[in-house]
Formats: C-alpha cells, sequence, structure tokens
C-alpha cells in the first residue's frame, strides 16, 4: 500500500463506490484504480476534460504529468486543496468528490500546470491551457497570476483572476468572483489577497489593491480599495461592517458572507 494517506484514503473511497454503483465502475477504475498515484489518477482526469482536436488528451497528460514529475510542491499543493476542500464545504463527503467532479478544483489543479509552463519560458503552452480551462470549466485564470495553497473555489463558475494577482495560503470563495484591473493602468495592476481570506459570490475586487490576512468580503460587493487585515467588508463600493469572529474566516465558509458573526460591529 501507498504511503500517501490521501490517495489510499481516494481508493478505499472509490472501492466502495464500486461496490455500491456498478454502473460507475469501469469509469471509476479507468479515472482511479488504474493509477498507482494520485498525481497520475489527476493528470489522467484533466488531460481527459481539456484535450481537444488540437492538443490530443494523450499529449495534454504528458504535458501534465511533465509538470508534476518536474515540480514535487505541485503534488503537495494539489493535497493541501484536498484537505481544504473537504474540511470547508459541508457538501463534500471525502477525497475523491472534488478528484472526480468538482469543476472548481480541476480548475485550480490546471491553472497549476499553466503556471509551471508560464515561469518556465513556456508562454504560448501556458496561454493555449488558459484558454482550454476557460472554455471547459468557465474558469478563467492568468498563468501568471501566483496563487497559494490550501485553496477553495466553491462552484467556481465565472471565477476571473488576473495576470498580476497574488492570492495567500487558505483561501476560500464562490462563484463569479473577479480578482482583476481597472482598465486604466498596465503592469502591476491587480489584487493582492492575504492568507485566510474569504470572497463570496459575486463580488468584484479591483485594481492592485491589498486585501489583508484575515479579512472578508461580502457577497456582490466591489472592492476598489484596501481591506484591513481581520476585517469584513460589504457593498458598492465595499465599505467595512464587522470584524469576523474567526481570524482566518476562509477555513468557516458558510452559506452568507455577511454572516460574520462579528465581535464587534463597526457603527456608522
Amino acid at each position: 500500500m501507498s504511503r500517501d494517506e490521501i490517495w489510499n484514503q481516494i481508493r478505499t473511497e472509490v472501492t466502495t463506490d464500486v461496490g455500491t454503483e456498478p454502473a460507475l465502475a469501469s469509469f471509476l477504475h479507468t479515472n482511479v484504480l488504474s493509477h498507482d498515484r494520485l498525481e497520475d489518477a489527476l493528470s489522467f482526469i484533466l488531460a481527459a476534460k481539456l484535450g481537444s482536436e488540437t492538443i490530443t488528451s494523450l499529449t495534454l497528460r504528458q504535458l501534465i504529468q511533465q509538470a508534476f514529475d518536474a515540480e514535487p510542491e505541485i503534488g503537495a499543493t494539489v493535497r493541501e486543496d484536498l484537505r481544504a476542500v473537504l474540511s470547508r464545504d459541508p457538501a463534500t463527503r471525502g477525497y475523491s468528490q472534488p478528484l472526480l467532479y468538482f469543476k472548481g478544483f480541476h480548475a485550480l489543479q490546471s491553472y497549476r500546470v499553466a503556471h509551471y509552463y508560464w515561469t518556465h519560458e513556456r508562454q504560448a503552452l501556458a496561454l493555449y491551457l488558459q484558454s482550454r480551462i476557460s472554455e471547459v470549466f468557465a474558469v478563467d485564470i492568468h498563468p501568471g497570476a501566483r496563487i497559494g495553497k490550501g485553496i477553495m473555489f466553491d462552484h467556481a463558475t465565472s471565477v476571473v483572476i488576473g495576470e498580476t494577482a497574488v492570492v495567500g495560503d487558505d483561501f476560500s470563495m464562490l462563484h463569479e468572483v473577479t480578482l482583476g484591473g481597472t482598465g486604466k493602468v498596465g503592469g502591476d495592476r491587480h489584487p493582492k489577497v492575504g492568507r485566510g481570506v474569504m470572497i463570496g459570490a459575486g463580488a468584484k475586487v479591483l485594481g492592485n489593491i491589498t486585501v489583508g490576512e484575515g479579512a472578508k468580503i461580502g457577497a456582490g460587493s466591489v472592492v476598489l480599495e484596501d481591506v484591513a487585515p481581520f476585517t469584513t467588508v460589504a457593498g458598492i463600493p465595499a465599505r467595512p461592517v464587522s470584524y469576523p469572529i474567526h481570524g482566518l474566516p476562509a477555513m468557516d465558509l458558510d452559506d452568507d458572507p455577511l454572516d460574520s458573526r462579528p465581535t464587534r460591529a463597526i457603527k456608522p
């Protein structure tokens, strides 16, 4: 048996699913049980989804595997992302669910491959991967963006992250979030998001601004100025409304990003 705890757990979950749902036996064997490592299974899954007439799934799998083998830190980050999804998403029943079915997880790991090639002088390939990721998953992450580990994109549809954006570890966000530019400047033009930040659905964070560690951004908000650490902001334009009771609100994802259960509300 592998010494990889997460991979062993995934295989156990999938073996149970084969027994309870025989109709999925071939699918589960092809995507998980026929592989020796998590990286092998993930490269197969991503390549099958991103392959096209332009670049086949077989060629893409080789490229994804090359990135995983050349930079083992990607594999370690994948496992931290799986832990993040399992610990924060109440709908998730095991590690195998995001691996097999969650497009937010798939888009994020595909970005990690594109980022590898972007930083290894293969920008044309990285941009091709960005295009395919956007087409397949409806998630547009520039391969030049820098994203940490322990990340959860819940649902993820219509997420946009710009080229010079930086996202810290232990970050969570829902669908339709934009970390974008204002359209007024070039160069370093996208947000810098600290550790443990939570961004609600539909929020837009625009410009070369800083969102401090442990901050929380309410659903539908438009953020155009720096957000202080450990502060909840909401509105259009966003303004401070409270302080989250949790130091890192991304670690305690709830259905209502404005329900921060504040220790002290900010007086108008």
